[in-house]
């Protein structure tokens, strides 16, 4: 598993907490970007932004990462609450830092302008009205340069506060966003013509494994957790904690330990 970068020095405690937590969560599953990908919904370049500090991940991603790890998702979306509140005015803040810098900058360079008097130049020049009265052209043309320079001003003004402001409207995830729920499984173990069932797949007996997802899997698990051995939720998601199960149980067994449900291990399961 490749090292984690170190996360942004801005970064809002909370925030922090919130990826350091998603990070350990990950590590644990053992899970590639593109096996997170798959599992969640949201693509392996959202992970990499949201693990990385970039990006705050959405509520349903942080529920999906929750479900496929077999965690409480309870605390990590309370912290994301938290986060959301000073996740915006954190662009903000540095925008305002950048402007404040530029405008010291800008006064220590008008400071550093030495007061001189007029050269023999200058005191030789005509007076601007006169000037003015004498060569029109002239008068006309840097009115018209000082309008164009300060149009252009008032548009890199503009440019620059929208620019500004739209990381803040990235970053903030809508809450309204919503994605399709999960299926729903409940087991109900009952013996059928001396074989066990939950209910759940119609009694088939599918080879499954790792990776695997829909309702076999969730036959298998509710048979896994009937034998004493929990699988985690059940889910339908054939993910860490179920592989972890379903190689216990064919140890315990004295089948094949690959973490592949076969027909040897369902016929097992099914007593």
């Amino acid at each position: 598993m490749p090292r984690s970068k170190p996360l942004p020095a801005e970064l809002d405690p909370s925030a922090r907490q919130l990826v350091n937590d998603l990070r350990r969560l990950r590590d644990h599953s053992e899970l590639t970007m593109r096996q997170l990908a798959t599992k969640t919904g949201y693509s392996a370049k959202s992970w990499e932004r949201y693990l990385g500090g970039a990006s705050l991940p959405p509520r349903e991603a942080v529920e999906a990462l929750a479900r496929i790890t077999g965690t409480d998702p309870v605390p990590l979306l309370a912290l994301r609450e938290v986060a959301v509140e000073t996740w915006g005015s954190r662009r903000a803040r540095a925008g305002e830092r950048r402007e404040q810098a530029g405008v010291e900058q800008t006064g220590v360079e008008q400071a550093g302008v030495e007061q001189v008097g007029p050269t023999r130049e200058e005191r030789s020049a005509p007076e601007p009205r006169a000037a003015a009265a004498r060569y029109p052209h002239l008068a006309l043309t840097a009115g018209v340069a000082a309008l164009a320079v300060a149009l252009l001003s008032a548009l890199l003004l503009v440019l620059r506060l929208d620019d500004d402001a739209t990381p803040a409207v990235i970053t903030a995830a809508p809450r309204s966003a919503a994605t399709s729920p999960p299926p729903s499984y409940t087991c109900h173990i009952t013996r059928i013509q001396g074989r066990w069932s939950a209910g759940i797949n119609k009694g088939r007996n599918t080879e499954i494994g790792y990776g695997d997802s829909g309702a076999d899997v969730a036959e298998a698990q509710c048979l896994l957790r009937r034998a004493g051995i929990s699988p985690g939720g059940i889910d339908g998601m054939f993910g860490p904690l179920t592989l972890r199960a379903a190689k216990a149980f064919q140890q315990r067994e004295g089948l094949t330990v690959d973490g592949m449900l076969g027909p040897h291990s369902w016929k097992a399961l099914r007593g």
